[in-house]
C-alpha cells in the first residue's frame, strides 16, 4: 500500500486556509480492493489553542465510509457543497469508493443516499464501534489501513462489470473538457442516453447531467484557486455554459458566493 502524489485534491474550496488548519493524506489500496475503492483518505489537524476550522468541500460523484470514533458512516454524493468542522486534535480515515463502486454492497440505487447516509450496521450488520477501537487504538497510519483493508477484503461482494463501465464513463467526464453536455457523453461512450441516466441513477446516485456540471465547476475552482481573475464570459463558454449568468447563478446555487465574491476571499487568505 503506498501514498497518493500530494497534489491538493479537486474539490477543497478556499484550499490555501485548509493546508494550515489541517493535513490531508490518501492511499492506493490492494489490488484485490482496487477494484471497488479508489482510495483511502486520513485527516490529521491540531488546533489545541486555535479557534474551530470549517472546511467546506465541492463534492465529487463518490460514496464514502468515514472511520469517526462513535460517528463512523457511509455518506452518498452531496448535491451542493458539505462542510466538516475541525476542533482540537483528531483525525479521520475514509474510503472513497470508486463511482459504482459501493452498489454491489448495498445492492439497492445508490441515488438512496444521495444527501443522506446510512449507519455502518444497515451495510455491514455489525455494529462499528469494535473496529473503531481497533483503528483509533494504532498509533501508525501503516496498521491502520490493513486492518480496515482486512475487514473489507474478508466482505467483498462479486465484482460487477458495470462498475468498472461506469467508473471509466465518470473518469472520461472528469478529464475531458469537450463533454459538456449529456449528448456529448452519449456519443463518446456509445451508451444509449436513457440507459446511461439509469445507470448513474443506481450506481453514482446522481445524473449524468449533474457529473459533467460538478467536474466543470471543480474546474472552475481550480482555475480561480491558481489564476488571477478570470474572463468570466470566456470560462463560462469554455464551461458549456449558454452565457456568463447562466454560470454566475450555477456557481452560487451550489458553492453559495459569486465567482467574483469567490475569487477575492481566496485571494485575500
Amino acid at each position: 500500500m503506498h501514498r497518493t502524489a500530494d497534489e491538493t485534491p479537486r474539490g477543497l474550496l478556499h484550499p490555501k486556509n485548509g493546508e494550515k488548519k489541517f493535513v490531508l493524506s490518501r492511499f492506493q489500496p490492494s489490488a484485490e480492493i482496487d477494484f471497488f475503492v479508489q482510495h483511502y483518505w486520513i485527516v490529521k489537524w491540531d488546533l489545541r489553542g486555535e479557534a474551530p476550522y470549517r472546511q467546506t468541500v465541492l463534492t465529487h460523484p463518490n460514496v464514502n465510509l468515514v472511520f469517526e470514533p462513535e460517528l463512523t458512516r457511509i455518506y452518498g454524493v452531496t448535491s451542493v457543497t458539505s462542510s466538516h468542522l475541525l476542533q482540537d486534535r483528531g483525525w479521520v480515515l475514509g474510503l472513497k469508493f470508486k463511482p459504482g463502486g459501493f452498489y454491489p454492497f448495498l445492492n439497492e440505487p445508490i441515488s438512496r443516499l444521495t444527501d443522506s447516509s446510512v449507519s455502518f450496521r444497515e451495510v455491514f450488520g455489525m455494529d462499528s464501534g469494535p473496529l473503531e477501537k481497533e483503528i483509533f487504538a494504532q498509533e501508525e497510519i501503516e496498521p491502520a489501513l490493513r486492518r480496515v483493508e482486512t475487514f473489507l477484503g474478508e466482505r467483498l461482494p462479486a465484482p460487477d462489470d458495470n462498475v468498472s463501465l461506469v467508473s471509466d464513463i465518470v473518469s472520461r467526464i472528469q478529464n475531458d473538457r469537450t463533454i459538456v453536455k449529456v449528448d456529448d457523453a452519449v456519443r463518446q461512450t456509445g451508451v444509449h442516453k436513457r440507459t446511461l441516466q439509469r445507470m448513474f441513477d443506481r450506481y453514482v446516485g446522481v445524473s449524468p447531467k449533474w457529473v459533467i456540471r460538478r467536474y466543470r465547476l471543480h474546474e472552475a475552482a481550480e482555475q480561480m484557486h491558481h489564476g488571477s481573475v478570470p474572463d468570466w464570459l470566456q470560462l463560462s463558454l469554455a464551461l458549456g455554459y449558454y452565457d456568463q449568468s447562466h454560470f454566475i447563478r450555477d456557481f452560487r446555487s451550489i458553492v453559495g458566493p459569486s465567482p467574483e465574491q469567490y475569487v477575492k476571499k481566496h485571494h485575500s487568505c
